[in-house]
Parts: C-alpha cells; structure tokens; sequence
C-alpha cells in the first residue's frame, strides 16, 4: 500500500515518539487509523472488565465508545446514564475502581510526557491512580516538541475548544484564547503532567495518525 509522504512522517514520528514513551515505562504504539485504533483498544479490554472513562472525544472519534455501549460489554460505569448530579458523581467516583480506564491527551510532548488539564480532576486523578489499567488514544496533532509546548497547547488549543462544548461563561469562548482566567466556571482547575508511568506498562498509549478529537 502506497502512503503520501504526510503518512510517512506521521509513521516515523508515531513510531520515534511510541520508542519515547516506552522509555519511560509506557506501553505505546502507533497506528495510522482510528479505525485501527480502536481494534487495538479493545484487543487490550476483556468482555468482563470494569471499565470506565473520562471525557475522551478521541475515544468516541473512533467508534470506541458506540462499540463499548453497544452491550457486548456488561460492566461499564457510564456517568452519561446518570439521572441527577449526585448519581454523577457516585459514578465518577466508581470509576477510581475500574480494571480498565479509558482517556485522551491535550498534548504530548516528543520526549513522551502526557499533559492534561481538567475542570473537576476525575480524569486526571483516574489516569494517575485507582484503575488497573489506563488506555490513551491520542492523535498525533497532540505531539508538541517539550513538556513546557505541551502545556501551552493544552491551554491555549485544547482547553478553548472544549469549553465550547459546555453552556459556559469563559473568556475564551469570547476571544477563542486562554486568559489564564479566574472564572466560576472555568475548566482550567487541575493541570497534571505524567512524566513516567509507574507501575511499568499500566498506562497504554495509542497514537494515531489520523487526526481525532482536540
């Protein structure tokens, strides 16, 4: 199969940064399509498995999640089912029990750092500790050259277009630009970097060629 030279780039920087992150305890590879993106997610959940998730677009881009809510697999904690705020919470709260957790990335940087930023810290606090697995989808539009470029993406990129997802007051739904505000409802409240993954092998990282989420 013939690639265009944008997918040969996309292989060897998927490839080089995956070498990255497997320096640092991660379990990573590359992938050209979601479609096979999600093929290698599900090779890595059982059909029994507890498995929960945070805010992923990556996941849902993918078709990961129609798949996981389709009713093949019996035991996930889906916080979308939930019928009031309270149950919302209870249900986030069990995810911290799951045997699989399933998240994204705001950015990532080439030396194999995930840097996230949260509004209620769930996914952050999950994708540190509590499930027994965690899987990461990420395209790789998300790969910036450091740790510190990560962080400017995921605040000046990531975080703007996820606030239009929410009926929210924010500057940067105003401007499109992060204000390092102070808002009430701003969703720029826990910022986590992982540098290295501890225990070896428990944070799975799927990059894709192909561009998902934001």
């Amino acid at each position: 199969m013939s690639s265009t030279p944008f997918e040969k780039r996309n292989r060897l920087l998927g490839e080089t940064v995956a070498k990255n992150f497997d320096k640092r305890g991660f379990d990573a590879c590359y992938v050209d399509t979601g479609k096979e993106a999600c093929e290698k997610a599900l090779s890595l959940i059982g059909r029994e498995d507890v498995i929960a998730w945070g805010g992923c677009m990556s996941a849902e881009e993918c078709g990961l999640m129609d798949i996981l809510r389709g009713g093949g697999y019996p035991n996930i904690i889906d916080r979308d089912t939930a019928k009031t705020p309270d149950e919302r919470m209870d249900l986030m709260r069990k995810a911290f029990l799951a045997d699989v957790y399933i998240g994204g990335a705001n950015a990532i940087s080439e030396d194999g750092q995930i840097v996230n930023i949260d509004g209620n810290g769930n996914r952050v606090a999950a994708m540190t500790f509590g499930p027994k697995s965690v899987i990461v989808i990420a395209s790789l539009d998300k790969v910036c050259k450091t740790a510190d470029d990560a962080v400017a993406r995921a605040r000046m990129v990531a975080a703007p277009v996820n606030c239009e997802r929410f009926p929210i007051e924010t500057p940067c739904r105003k401007t499109g630009a992060c204000a390092d505000c102070l808002s009430p409802q701003s969703i720029c409240n826990y910022f986590q970097i992982i540098r290295r993954c501890a225990p070896k092998g428990k944070i799975k990282v799927i990059l894709v060629g192909e561009k998902l989420g934001f």
